[in-house]
């Protein structure tokens, strides 16, 4: 589904490369070798712009409750 490929501390926001389709209200699950939580999907961007939708292939901007690290894989939870 994705990786976290950058993480700015300051502001909580994970940069993740998409392997699948991501949208707004879709509920993830990061994990690491020691990240391990479930958030759902409030907002992303790309270059700064609010986008509903993304696609494989785009990588974007991911606001984030807890700190995460680069490498660390993102996943689709399945309701």
């Amino acid at each position: 589904m994705g990786k976290i490929t950058h993480f700015f501390n300051k502001i909580g926001v994970a940069v993740v490369e998409l392997t699948g389709t991501l949208r707004v209200g879709d509920k993830i699950r990061i994990k690491g070798q020691v990240t391990d939580f479930e958030q759902t999907v409030d907002s992303m961007q790309i270059e700064h712009e609010q986008i509903e939708e993304a696609k494989p292939g785009q990588s974007i901007g991911l606001k984030v409750k807890d700190k995460v690290r680069e490498g660390d894989e993102v996943f689709l939870v399945k309701e």
